[in-house]
Formats: C-alpha cells, structure tokens, sequence
C-alpha cells in the first residue's frame, strides 16, 4: 500500500497529473457545449485546451519549485516540455490539417459521383492552435502552484 500512498503524495506526479485530468475534464465539457458529447474526447488528442501544455507546464512548474533552476532536472523538464508543446502545435496541428484537407477531397469525390479515395475518415483533432496551448499552459502553471502549496 506504500506504492500507492508514495505515488499520491508525490508532487511531481501530482502536479502534472491534476493538470492532465483538469485539461481532459475541461476539454469534454468545452467539446460537448460545442458540438455535443463525442467519447472521443475523453481520451483523444487536440481541442480546448490542451492537455499536452497542461501537462508538461505542471511538470516544468512543480520540477523547478522543488529542485531550483539550476540542477538537470529542471533542464530536462523544460527541454522536455518544449519539445511535447512544439509537436502538438506544429506536428499533430499540421497532421490535422492534412487529415481535414483528405476528408474533404473524399467528401467533394463522393459529391460528383467518383470514386471515392480508398482511404477511412482521418481524425480532424489531433493538434492545438496557439490559444490551446497557452489554456493548457495557464492550467498546468495553477495545478503546480496549488500541488507545491499543499501541507505534504
């Protein structure tokens, strides 16, 4: 039982790991005011706002408290974290875009009466524009603040 009482009173974990599950839970109430509930979005990438930022900033945030700037694991943390950020914005946004162009051609395809391409529907929510990220990062920034300060 000291495993799970470790893990949960942990704050590196707990910071980023509140951060994800506050992100993920703002995500499905946000996606279903918009467009109605998709289970999709329980666990699925992209969207408002994103989890990828929330997490890692909760990361990056709750490392440097504990350990300062200057040690390796705040390096890690922040070089970690821009590389998950940079490929959520520009990667999987990208793959996003691409996956909506290939979707539409299949649909205007089918519309004219040719053959539709051979392909299933590319999932359209894979990355996050900038507003996104910096939700998420807003998110984790609070969630690790709200860890470092809690009396464990």
């Amino acid at each position: 039982m000291n495993l799970f009482l470790d893990l949960f009173t942990n704050k590196i974990f707990l910071a980023p790991a509140s951060a994800w599950f506050v992100a993920q839970v703002l995500k499905v109430i946000i996606n279903t005011v918009k467009s109605g509930f998709e289970k999709e979005r329980m666990i699925g990438g992209g969207g408002m706002p994103s989890t990828h930022s929330a997490t890692v900033t909760g990361l990056i945030i709750i490392t440097g408290l504990t350990y300062g700037l200057a040690g390796f694991e705040f390096a890690m943390a922040l070089f970690f974290g821009i590389v998950v950020i940079y490929d959520a914005r520009g990667v999987r946004y990208e793959a996003q875009r691409m996956g909506k162009a290939l979707n539409n051609l299949n649909d205007e395809r089918k519309e004219e009466g040719k053959q539709p391409l051979d392909i299933k529907r590319f999932k359209e929510q894979l990355g996050h524009n900038v507003l996104e990220i910096i939700v998420g990062i807003i998110i984790g920034l609070i969630a690790a603040i709200i860890v470092y300060n809690l009396p464990f």
